[in-house]
């Protein structure tokens, strides 16, 4: 299936590595200019450069720690220094740490609002006038299968990301006759660092092995593995198509069947 996106300009956040370079080198690969953001200079260079020659589209690459307003501000800049424009903003974040409710004081929470809500906030803010103006645009969040089903470990990240699909909801009602689309996406057991790592810190708790841990939480996932980055990408590089014009204010799940909520 042709997606149809040839010329258009992304703006994709976090993307050096796991599911924000997945969704980056999907949108490429489907022909979209790119304009990608990391905090590590070495990091999101190399991903730029890998990008631009396995697909042959142009990689702007800036540093940027999104919880910092002016480092936001500094991205979106550049992207419209460079294109003029932004069609499709893939919102990505990294996630907070794991943890009990009792664990986090006000600083911890204030920091996974300024790490996760805000960004949101702040990048979709920033494209939304000029997709208003040329009467198409797609916006994406990458959120969390913890949006449908709270995972017990990660109370800050249910609660943020939760943050952000209402926010986004609420802005899809609002721009939706100005031919954008809102959606967000949530990952379930994607093999991408953040997976690994929060597997890493289930067996230190229990005392068991993390291959113990993989297999069982692979066990509860109804297609029997973990994700492809790759597939997410797809996913995401479909939300941004032509194609997906109808699909708005909604929450696709990229989890392998593992939610069983109806909504």
């Amino acid at each position: 299936m042709a997606l149809a996106l040839e010329g258009k300009v992304a703006l994709v956040t976090a993307a050096s590595r796991g599911l924000g370079r997945a969704s980056a080198e999907a949108l490429a690969k489907a022909g979209c200019d790119l304009v990608i953001c990391s905090r590590d200079r070495a990091s999101v260079d190399r991903a730029a450069d890998e990008i631009r020659r396995a697909t042959g589209r142009e990689v702007l690459a800036r540093v940027a720690d999104l919880s910092r307003a002016q480092d936001v501000q500094q991205v979106l800049d550049a992207a419209l220094a460079a294109h003029g424009r932004v069609d499709v903003l893939v919102s990505n974040t990294g996630g907070p740490p794991p943890g009990p409710f009792m664990g986090f004081d006000d600083a911890a929470w204030q920091g996974a609002f300024e790490a996760l809500l805000m960004p949101a906030v702040r990048l979709a803010r920033g494209v939304v006038p000029g997709m208003q103006a040329q009467g198409w645009g797609r916006i994406l969040f990458i959120t969390s299968s913890a949006v449908k089903q709270p995972i017990p470990a990660l109370v800050l990240s249910n609660s943020l990301r939760a943050a952000v699909t209402a926010m986004a909801k609420t802005l899809a009602g609002q721009v939706a006759r100005n031919g954008i689309t809102v959606n967000c996406v949530a990952p379930g057991r994607i093999l991408t660092d953040r997976v690994k790592f929060l597997d890493g810190e289930a067996a230190k708790g229990s005392g068991r092995s993390l291959e113990d841990i993989q297999a069982e939480q692979a066990q509860r996932i109804p297609t029997g593995r973990y994700g492809d980055p790759r597939e997410f990408g797809e996913a995401v590089a479909f939300l941004a198509s032509p194609g997906a014009a109808y699909i708005t204010g909604s929450t696709l799940a990229v989890d392998g069947g593992a939610i069983g909520s109806l909504l």
